[in-house]
């Protein structure tokens, strides 16, 4: 159980490694290299920053400066990944905490329980990240494939990629944790040996003994017969 443990713990980790890196990475959505041969730059966005870059390896990069003209699906993006990142925060600790290989968390159904715990919490975590890039993606494919959109059109980035895996780990790590439970619950079962008639031959053996004898043996005297 403990190697179950500490492998579900690992993938969670690395789900949530991903998850901030997706957060953080401004490569969400970027214009095809393809139709950029002649101007020799590209544009990149991300949640928080939109990036310029050209042939010689020059970067410029601008903040969103105000969250009231962000895009609503960026905002809820963000609310999203955030989430995600909280919650692989709090899943992480509650993942330590439950672990057998850990001195803190009480008995072993309580740290069953708080792994269990630490199991949903990393799903819900996958589930948030893995909702924030799939509605990303679809504005961006739905842009990309309108043929009555004709403002610049972008591909997937790779932060997109990376925030699906972490993901993926996240949800399959929890389900780990969670399935970890049932090996705590299989307790040995003590087996009691049926010593039923034996003890009912007893117990009349001591009732009989301890009924005194009401029937004293007759001792005649020869002139009782005269």
């Amino acid at each position: 159980m403990l190697g179950i443990q500490i492998i579900a713990f690992i993938f969670s980790f690395c789900g949530l490694a991903a998850t901030i890196a997706a957060t953080a990475s401004n490569e969400w959505k970027v214009t095809s290299r393809a139709s950029s041969v002649i101007t020799a730059t590209w544009v990149f966005q991300g949640l928080w920053m939109n990036c310029a870059g050209n042939a010689l390896g020059a970067f410029h990069c601008r903040p969103h400066l105000t969250i009231f003209k962000v895009e609503g699906y960026i905002q809820a993006c963000r609310g999203l990944m955030i989430s995600a990142v909280c919650l692989g925060f709090f899943g992480s600790i509650f993942g330590l905490v439950g672990m057998k290989c850990t001195k803190i968390g009480g008995s072993d159904k309580n740290k069953a329980r708080i792994a269990c715990l630490a199991g949903l919490i990393f799903i819900l975590c996958g589930l948030c990240s893995m909702t924030g890039c799939s509605l990303y993606a679809h504005r961006i494919t739905s842009e990309f494939f309108d043929p009555s959109f004709v403002a610049q059109k972008y591909e997937l980035g790779a932060a997109l990629f990376i925030g699906w895996a972490g993901a993926s780990l996240c949800i399959i790590g929890g389900s780990i944790f969670c399935f970890s439970i049932a090996e705590n619950s299989k307790s040995p079962r003590r087996a009691y040996a049926y010593n039923g008639a034996a003890s009912v031959m007893s117990s009349r053996t001591k009732i009989h003994n301890s009924v005194p004898d009401q029937t004293s043996p007759k001792h005649f005297d020869k002139n009782a017969y005269v």
